[in-house]
């Protein structure tokens, strides 16, 4: 996987951190078709926040399919000339980050994207899988603050 899973990731805008940044450093992923890092340290200021412990975990874990599938012939209608039941590939990033619901008491919350791709469209048509990817990350970063406030607000 071409991701960024050591050193220094810079934060998402967040009102009340001043250049949120977090030092991964590699971790044991829980299976084969994964990478995952912990996050060691954080700088910049963000008051409160803790770093990766055994009692409350900060970690990223990249996952991808067991198996990759592909698009072939099998998958056409002769009848029709339409492809379906279109297999697909998925691709997910989980975040755990542990947080006190009470004093000294941790619960890890998680944040996931999911990547559905359908098989073929990373071959016939990579452009528009890009621009997906480009727009979700664009989409989250631009509106980290504001999907912090929802979390804690609940008001969307």
């Amino acid at each position: 996987m071409s991701l960024t899973m050591l050193g220094t990731i810079t934060g998402g805008a967040i009102t009340g951190f001043t250049t949120p940044g977090y030092v991964l450093v590699a971790d044991n992923a829980p299976d084969v078709r994964s990478k995952q890092s912990a996050c060691t340290s954080v700088t910049g200021t963000q008051v409160g926040v803790t770093s990766h412990t055994v009692n409350a975990p900060f970690t990223v874990t990249a996952r991808r399919p067991l198996q990759f599938k592909t698009l072939t012939m099998a998958f056409l209608n002769g009848v029709t000339g339409q492809f379906s039941k279109v297999p697909y590939n998925e691709t997910l990033i989980l975040v755990r980050k542990a947080a006190q619901i009470a004093l000294n008491q941790w619960q890890t919350n998680e944040w996931r994207v999911n990547a559905k791709i359908f098989a073929g469209t990373e071959t016939y048509d990579p452009a528009n899988v890009k621009a997906g990817v480009s727009f979700t990350s664009g989409f989250i970063s631009t509106n980290s603050s504001g999907w912090a406030d929802t979390l804690i607000t609940g008001v969307l």
